[in-house]
């Protein structure tokens, strides 16, 4: 997406919207993600949770593995944008799953600023498929679209989609974004619905950055979606949320009728509902709190609606409050000014070395 001077501070403000939104979602879902609606009203009411919440540990503001592996995602993008970079970034988002603190530095893979901040080093529910594709998972080319990939080939889980939407924040074209995301998210799924699903996520937040409204951005991404073979799962469940939101109040119980979200077309389609219901800039807190006030996984919608409203209002619109309250929010900005600053796969140096 090319960029005039002018348009560089909006941009900034772009991606640290998209990035910082998505952690604070992810952070507001994380304590409920595994809990039932009434259970989430038994616990904090009948609006169920009105902002952040400790988690079991007793913790606020903390965020799951839907931001770290987000942030690897950047990392990866600006290192190398290949199908074999971002596999690198994985593997070293994997080592924060397995070891409490960096592992020594060796070869081309544990090298890099990212990998070594600490508070990353926390096991945060990684879905299993993400974890088994990396650990079991040859560097093998990603399979033709439509076809099942060889990683993990019968999996959707929603681990594809909610780690994508950086890919669509500096892509030369929608069709770059969808695909790059797509081939990557085969690196642990295999499923087409599930590297379809963060394909469309890419697309929808690089239409966002380019300035197109939330409805229409949704729209022309839909509409890229039905070029590619077996897109059907995915294109049904866009489609469904995006005619729930005409249809009268929301609340947890139209959530649910697009499904739990623990697969790739699911999880976005409720991110785009709760976006859509509640679109201006003002009302984001909203959108997120319907977004993770449900029977399913809460911290993966909250993720996906915080990186499109934060995409398409930049951060000025996230609250405050909750920003004050977020885990990692200083490393989370910097990554995210290093983004707009870096040229992708460029030269490279210590912080984030050429590999």
């Amino acid at each position: 997406m090319p960029l005039s001077t002018d348009d560089l501070p909006e941009y900034r403000s772009r991606v640290r919207g998209c990035l910082l939104g998505g952690a604070l979602g992810d952070a507001l879902g994380a304590p409920v993600e595994f809990e039932s609606i009434r259970r989430i009203r038994e616990r904090y009411g009948p609006e169920g949770l009105t902002g952040l919440a400790a988690d079991w540990r007793g913790k606020l503001g903390l965020i799951t593995d839907d931001t770290q592996m987000t942030l690897f995602t950047v990392e990866g993008l600006i290192r190398r944008p290949e199908v074999a970079g971002l596999r690198r970034a994985y593997l070293r988002w994997l080592d924060t799953q397995q070891y409490p603190a960096p592992p020594p530095a060796n070869g081309v893979i544990r090298t890099g600023w990212l990998r070594e901040q600490t508070w990353l080093y926390s096991r945060r529910a990684p879905g299993n498929a993400c974890l088994s594709g990396l650990r079991n998972g040859q560097a093998t080319a990603p399979a033709p679209f439509g076809e099942r990939g060889p990683v993990n080939p019968e999996s959707k889980g929603c681990g594809t989609v909610m780690r994508s939407a950086p890919f669509g924040l500096r892509a030369p074209s929608p069709q770059h974004a969808f695909e790059l995301a797509a081939r990557c998210a085969q690196i642990t799924h295999g499923h087409p619905t599930g590297y379809l699903a963060a394909g469309a996520l890419a697309a929808v937040v690089h239409f966002l950055v380019a300035g197109e409204p939330l409805a229409e951005a949704v729209r022309r991404a839909a509409d890229l979606l039905l070029t590619y073979p077996r897109h059907e799962e995915t294109t049904r469940a866009l489609r469904a949320a995006v005619d729930l939101v005409a249809t009268g109040a929301p609340g947890p119980e139209k959530v649910e009728s697009l499904g739990g979200a623990w697969v790739a077309e699911e999880a976005l389609a409720i991110a785009v509902y709760c976006a859509l219901t509640y679109p201006e800039a003002g009302d984001l807190p909203q959108a997120l709190l319907l977004a993770v006030n449900h029977s399913g996984d809460s911290d993966s919608t909250g993720a996906i609606c915080g990186n499109l409203l934060g995409a398409l209002h930049g951060e000025t619109a996230l609250p405050a409050g909750w920003l004050a309250q977020l885990e990692g929010r200083d490393v989370i900005a910097e990554l995210a000014d290093d983004f707009t600053a870096q040229p992708a796969g460029g030269p490279g140096h210590e912080k984030y070395p050429r590999d």
